[in-house]
């Protein structure tokens, strides 16, 4: 891999029909394809995102009959783009569900799932309360794959404010984290930026965070956002409020040179037995 790559990064306000969530999908991937980007990425429940969980049930079903999945897949082949789904609800093998996210190449091939480890159970000060493990499973596998844009390492959401799994993704390879939410205000305006600058800095790779954003259909609000890190924590790209599509350079030979300058992904030890004193 050699120069810069072009990344496309889609900020959505995604609601409760999936067909109306794919339209927007592959109106970004034709529009990331024009404009030269490798790679799009895509936020967290970017299918559905309905907190009525009885009636959002009526459209989650099997990763094989996902129309969103499908529509992407299709629209990834016609246009010769690389897609981040950051996440789609969907039933797993044993009939519950699952937040997974996907890894689609230019011929509209899967290369890699991942679902979501940690499930966002919180009451916050807001009175707003989310209890993610009422309806979904936690995944039980961390994952990596190589893309255009380098190494990626898959995460979701919540996963950010879980430093141990970047640890492995990176201890495994990965030069690029993924981090597609759908943050609540509240905590993305006190905790957004500053975790996601940390997962970039602490391993030196570049971070890309796909984001929901605005007033949803079935009331909730979240925080938008959508950030795109250098290894260095620069923000390179801010998407703000409004829905839409943003494009960023990502230069995979930043990761060598910020790793140069401080070592300390190589200088990791194992944690020894912490005494109490």
């Amino acid at each position: 891999m050699s120069g810069p790559v072009r990344a496309a990064i889609l900020q959505m306000t995604s609601g409760i029909d999936p067909l109306a969530n794919a339209r927007t999908l592959t109106a970004a991937i034709s529009s990331a394809a024009g404009e030269g980007a490798a790679m799009l990425f895509t936020p967290e429940m970017s299918g559905l995102l309905d907190r009525d969980r009885q009636r959002g049930a009526a459209s989650i079903v099997a990763q094989d009959s996902d129309p969103v999945l499908a529509a992407v897949r299709e629209a990834a082949a016609q246009h010769g783009i690389w897609v981040q789904l950051g996440s789609l609800a969907l039933r797993g093998d044993d009939g519950r569900f699952v937040n997974r996210g996907f890894v689609i190449d230019a011929d509209g091939a899967i290369r890699a799932t991942y679902d979501k480890l940690h499930l966002f159970d919180v009451d916050l000060p807001t009175g707003e309360r989310w209890r993610e493990s009422d309806a979904y499973v936690p995944g039980a596998r961390a994952v990596v794959v190589d893309t255009p844009l380098g190494s990626l390492g898959l995460s979701i959401c919540y996963d950010v404010r879980f430093p141990d799994l970047y640890r492995a993704l990176t201890d495994a390879g990965a030069t690029l984290l993924a981090v597609p939410a759908a943050f609540t205000r509240p905590t993305g305006a006190a905790h957004w930026h500053t975790l996601l600058r940390a997962r970039a800095i602490e391993a030196g790779v570049h971070v890309i965070a796909a984001a929901q954003t605005g007033s949803h259909a079935d009331g909730r609000t979240t925080f938008g956002h959508s950030l795109a890190i250098d290894p260095w924590g620069e923000i390179l790209l801010d998407m703000g409020a409004p829905a839409g599509l943003g494009l960023v350079e990502i230069d995979p030979a930043r990761v060598t040179d910020v790793r140069g300058r401080v070592p300390a992904i190589v200088h990791r030890r194992p944690i020894p037995p912490v005494t109490r004193a």
